[in-house]
């Protein structure tokens, strides 16, 4: 476990590191680089992600051959759902200084259905994985893997600006 505690903040470090750039980036062009600060943000995540997990997840090869496959398809599922969020996002980016209050009061509410979707998603391969490895393996992966998604979740949101309030 001190593997991941340190992995994980080498990476938070490094977030926070390049976060003050990317929300000055965000402030100053309104919304420009959002499209390219999401991109690196993701790539660089999913890379990460996968060997911080190959790190703190202790697997035989047995179980890393079935695990991997998986894994892969949990990744795959978790990536459509954050596809939806980040479109929400560039909306918000690209909207955020003539949203009227219809538009924010449905993108809250569609957040909340991504949010949703996105416990589901874990939910639905809670029993894919513990098919594969034991139920303490699993339980760890998907601590590991909820505590990535976190960071990602924080960094995500250091970079949308708060709405703007009436006057």
């Amino acid at each position: 476990m001190k593997k991941f505690i340190v992995s994980f903040f080498v990476l938070a470090v490094a977030f926070v590191a390049t976060n003050s750039t990317a929300v000055a980036q965000t402030e100053t062009s309104a919304g420009v680089n959002v499209d390219t600060d999401m991109a690196l943000l993701r790539r660089d995540l999913r890379a990460d992600k996968k060997k911080l997990i190959a790190l703190n997840l202790p697997l035989t090869e047995t179980e890393a051959t079935k695990f991997w496959p998986i894994y892969d398809e949990y990744a795959a599922a978790m990536t459509k759902n954050y596809d939806e969020f980040y479109a929400l996002i560039k909306e918000y980016a690209q909207k955020q200084k003539t949203i009227t209050d219809a538009e924010a009061t449905a993108m809250i509410a569609k957040w909340a259905d991504l949010q949703v979707k996105l416990t589901q998603t874990r939910k639905n391969f809670i029993p894919n994985v513990q098919r594969v490895i034991s139920g303490r393996k699993a339980a760890l992966f998907f601590q590991i893997d909820r505590r990535l998604y976190a960071l990602m979740d924080l960094q995500i949101s250091m970079q949308v600006p708060l709405m703007i309030q009436d006057k």
